[in-house]
Order: C-alpha cells, then sequence, then structure tokens
C-alpha cells in the first residue's frame, strides 16, 4: 500500500516538472523576439517623476509628438535604453538627495512658524490686518490663508496688465542668468550688470531655480501627457534667461527659460510667490527722553567751518533739544585757540557747559581723534553720534538716531543728503540763499551719498565690542568703511536708511599729491560726484553750443 502511493506521487511532481519545463521554455522565446508595436519598448515599465506647483508651464515653440525609435532591434535596443535610462534616474535622484536635505531644514524652520503663528492666532495678539470676519479653527485659518494667496495672484501683473495712467508707474523687470542679474537700479556699487552675491539675492533665485528643476522633471501626466521616456530630463546648464519683478503688495513674479528637446523649441516656467497678510511683529512704547547723545568730531584746523558747525548745534542741540553732549578732538595747535574761544562762546551765550575738548599732538587721523573720543567718555553707556563739521542736522534727526539704536542690537548707519556747489545750482555767489534755505532734497540740489560710512549712531558699548576705528588707517578716508564692516560681520542689525534730517554741506575738495593711488582715485571720484549733478555738468560742457544756438535764434527774424 506504502509503495503503491510512493509511485502515484513521484508520479504527479514528475509531471509538473514537465509542465513547468515546458512553459519556461515558451517563456524564452517570447522574450527574445523584438516587439512589434510603435510604442516605445519599455515606456509601460519606467516610473513617472515629481512635480510641483506653477502658474504656467509651456512649450513656446516645437512640436509635442515623441521622436520615432532608429535604433537596432532586439535585446541590444533593450539595453541602450536601459543605459539612457538609468544615466538619467541617477541624476535626477541625486537632484532630489540634495533637495530632500535642503527640504527637511524648510520644513523644520517652516513648522516652526506656522506653529507660532497658531499659537498667536490664538492668543489674539498675531492676527492678520486683513479685514473680514474672524475664521474658526485650524482648517478655516489654512482655507482664509488660501484664498488670500489666490487673490494675490490674480490681482498682479501675471497673465494680463494692468492699465497705467504714465510711463512713471511701470514696475520693470530684472534679467538674469546663472550667474548675474542685470538691473536698472543699480545700488551702491553703480554696476548695471552684479554677480548675485547678496545672500537675499542668490538665496532667491538659487530656490527659484531648484524649484524650476523639480517641476520640469516632474511625471509626464503633469508635463502635457508626454511620454517618461520621451520627456527630457532637465538640469541647471538647460537654463537660458529669466525675468524677475516685484510688486511690494502682491509677490515676486519669475519667468524662466529653459532649452527645448530640439534646437527650436523652449520651456517657460511661469513662478509667483505672493506676499502674506500683514502680520503684528512688535507694538512697544519707546522713551527717548533719557537718551543723551554724544556727538564726536575730529578736528585739524578749519576754525572758520567748526564756527558755522557750532551755529547749527546751538540752535538744534541746545535750544531744542537740551540731551547732547559735544566732544571735539582737536590735532595740532594751530587755530586751537580760535576752535575753543568759539567754545567758550557758545556757552557763555547760550549757557550750554556739556561739552569736552580733547587735543592731540600728532598727526591728523579721522579714525585715531574718534576712537579716542569715544573712549574717553567716563559715564554710563551713551549713544555716540560720529560727525563731521560740513554736516547739517535738525532736531528730527537726533530723536530718528536715538530710535534707530539700541545696546547690543541695532547700529544707524544714515545715508544723507549730499548738496551740489551751490555756486553752479543757484547761478554765481551772488544768488546763493542762507544755509537753511539751501537745504532741499531735489535731484538738481544733490544726491544721496550711498556710498558715505562716516555719519553713524551706536552705543559705545557696541563699538569697543566691535573694536573700535582701525588705528593704522592716517588722513581721511577709509576708517569708516572699515567700522562699517566690522558691524555688518556682527550680529548687530545695521540700520541704513536715507535720512532726510542729515545734510553734507558741499566745502571745495582738494585732493593732495602725497596720498596713495588707490585714496588719490577716490578723492577725485568724490569731488566729480560732488560738483553737480550729471544735466548741470552736461550744461557746463556744452555751454558754447548753447549759447550759439540762442544767438540764432536771437537773430532770425519773426514771422509776421
Amino acid at each position: 500500500m506504502l509503495r503503491r502511493g510512493l509511485l502515484f506521487w513521484v508520479s504527479r511532481v514528475g509531471g509538473l516538472l514537465v509542465l513547468l519545463c515546458s512553459s519556461l521554455s515558451l517563456l524564452y522565446l517570447m522574450t527574445c523576439n523584438p516587439p512589434r508595436s510603435d510604442d516605445h519598448p519599455l515606456s509601460h515599465v519606467m516610473p513617472s517623476m515629481g512635480g510641483l506647483n506653477l502658474v504656467k508651464a509651456a512649450g513656446a515653440a516645437g512640436t509635442g509628438g515623441a521622436p520615432q525609435s532608429g535604433g537596432p532591434p532586439g535585446g541590444q535596443s533593450y539595453q541602450m535604453l536601459l543605459q539612457e535610462r538609468e544615466k538619467q534616474h541617477q541624476l535626477y535622484i541625486s537632484q532630489l538627495k540634495k533637495e530632500i536635505a535642503q527640504l527637511k531644514e524648510d520644513l523644520q524652520e517652516r513648522s516652526q512658524q506656522l506653529k507660532g503663528v497658531q499659537e498667536s492666532l490664538k492668543r489674539g495678539t498675531g492676527s492678520p490686518l486683513e479685514p473680514g470676519p474672524p475664521s474658526g479653527g485650524a482648517k478655516s485659518q489654512q482655507g482664509d490663508l488660501q484664498n488670500f494667496l489666490e487673490n494675490q495672484l490674480s490681482r498682479a501683473e501675471v497673465n494680463v496688465g494692468s492699465r497705467l495712467t504714465n510711463e512713471y508707474m511701470v514696475i520693470p523687470f530684472q534679467s538674469f542668468t546663472q550667474t548675474r542679474v542685470y538691473q536698472l537700479e543699480t545700488g551702491l556699487s553703480r554696476h548695471p550688470v552684479e554677480k548675485p552675491l547678496t545672500r537675499d539675492k542668490k538665496g532667491e533665485l538659487g530656490e527659484v531655480l531648484e524649484a524650476a528643476l523639480r517641476h520640469l522633471n516632474a511625471p509626464a501626466s503633469r508635463d502635457g501627457g508626454r511620454s517618461a521616456a520621451t520627456s527630457k530630463v532637465f538640469s541647471p546648464s538647460d537654463f537660458i534667461e529669466g525675468i524677475t519683478r516685484t510688486e511690494k503688495d502682491k509677490g515676486t513674479l519669475y519667468d524662466l527659460v529653459y532649452v527645448g528637446d530640439s534646437a527650436h523649441e523652449f520651456r517657460r516656467l511661469v513662478l509667483f510667490r505672493p506676499f502674506g497678510p500683514l502680520m503684528e511683529v512688535k507694538s512697544e512704547r519707546l522713551d527717548a527722553g533719557a537718551v543723551i547723545i554724544n556727538v564726536v568730531v575730529a578736528l585739524s584746523g578749519r576754525s572758520d567751518k567748526f564756527k558755522q558747525f557750532m551755529l547749527n548745534f546751538r540752535d538744534v542741540c541746545v535750544r531744542q533739544d537740551g540731551r547732547v553732549h559735544l566732544t571735539v578732538v582737536y590735532f595740532g595747535k594751530e587755530q586751537l585757540d580760535e576752535v575753543r574761544g568759539t567754545l567758550e562762546n557758545t556757552s557763555r551765550e547760550a549757557n550750554f557747559r556739556n561739552y569736552t575738548l580733547l587735543q592731540l599732538d600728532e598727526e591728523f587721523s579721522r579714525g585715531r581723534g574718534l576712537d579716542f573720543g569715544a573712549r574717553f567718555w567716563r559715564g554710563s553707556n551713551v549713544l555716540l553720534f560720529f560727525c563731521d563739521v560740513d554736516i547739517h542736522f535738525t532736531a528730527n534727526f537726533l530723536n530718528t538716531c536715538r530710535l534707530n539704536a539700541e545696546p547690543g542690537k541695532k547700529v544707524f548707519y544714515p545715508v544723507l543728503f549730499s548738496q551740489y556747489n551751490p555756486t553752479l545750482i543757484y547761478g554765481g555767489p551772488e544768488h546763493i540763499p542762507p544755509v537753511e534755505q539751501q537745504l532741499v532734497i531735489k535731484k538738481d540740489f544733490g544726491f544721496w551719498r550711498d556710498f558715505g560710512f562716516g555719519m553713524t549712531c551706536q552705543y559705545r558699548s557696541d563699538f569697543i565690542k566691535v573694536g573700535g576705528f582701525d588705528l593704522n588707517i592716517k588722513g581721511w578716508g577709509g576708517e569708516d568703511v572699515h567700522l562699517y564692516r566690522k558691524y555688518l560681520r556682527s550680529d548687530l542689525l545695521v540700520v541704513r536708511a536715507p535720512t532726510r534730517g542729515l545734510f553734507h554741506l558741499w566745502h571745495e575738495k582738494h585732493c593732495a599729491d602725497e596720498l596713495p593711488p588707490d585714496k588719490y582715485r577716490m578723492c577725485m571720484q568724490s569731488k566729480a560726484m560732488n560738483e553737480a549733478s550729471h544735466g548741470q555738468l552736461g550744461k557746463m560742457r556744452f555751454k558754447k553750443e548753447i549759447d550759439a544756438h540762442q544767438r540764432r535764434k536771437r537773430r532770425k527774424p519773426k514771422k509776421t
């Protein structure tokens, strides 16, 4: 009985083995035959690629059809396709790894921000300053935010233009490549083309280009329905150029152009970064009544300019403000008596005794003088204002100085308005009005001196902490930039803004022959910029032609 059952089981197993071998042989024959379909051999097994939300993505030229394959048949064709797709996926995977690491950091940071915003909304202290009924619950808040962002997009000039009344209302674009930004607002450098070196610009454009690549390499279902095997895998080198502009109340638009699949095909991607609603960050009361400002001036000679400076100082600091100390550091002994006499006259006439006159018997150095005057102060932590005798300021500026400097937190670097040569502005020395009437902020009267860093407000503790001035710099120039860079490299916030109450009065500038070449060049550039506006210098340059034209006009007989 046992033997009969064993024979039956062996025969069953043998039959199954024969059937299995036949199936494997048939499968092998089917695999070796090349496909006869016009479809791509591996299009049904290759994965798709991921993407992002965007405003618009379209082919700018060319057709969307897949190229026909003309490669060798059979297994060799499979091998070539596999190698090509493997290369594409390796590139895509390397991009994803890099982006995942960055996204993890961003996600953690934004999660903390969102948590803070939600807590603020619950407390009622950080709600958006937008009209409308308050939302209830996190889901409602998310919906309100989404509606707000969509409204920002609909209001911005993305797909359609806005009707403008004149050419001055146009917001121009900046154009950029991977390495250059071409700009109308040239800023401090005055260069029409710049490398994106600033931290915000470099990070902004880098983020935009990375997001664009993620979208362009998205799944075929999000890319016009093209087959994953025939759609191009974009790399950073495919980027041609882009344009961007910011509408300050709506958001920033990015229009990017990439190389397409053929010589005459391009890919355009339009992204929009909407600005969120206004959020209340801080609300506080500031009492500047007890904040004393120590105005520190370094001087050598120029007693007549110092006398003019003291007229402004007496009117603003003594009579109007009353919370100012003056420290004058004088180099040498020539004209020292005149400077001392001016201080004593002011003290006697205005009952002002809050001043200190320090004298140094050494070669003049502005940085050395200001550093010595700042460290000489023996009282509590004081707000320092480094000033020059050719500066005119108002009482409002003193409060601006107090409000924009905070010990251990921020320093104030005002951009002052520099006056052009009054003789050229008013058509001759006999037509020049009093100084108070010359303080006009218009393009033919002066310019914002954004390349100057000599006038600054900071607390004495912060000045000493960053190391003060570089005492190896002699004479004028250079010392202010070194101090400015020290603050930039510290943890302090540097407040840099045009200030309507601070003026640089024009004075003739002499560039000494003994200056080194770099400082002499800086001096001559400053002298040229201080003289007159571009238009006024043009009139001077072409004065003969203008006068000749006017004479011809006068001689021309009038038509009866």
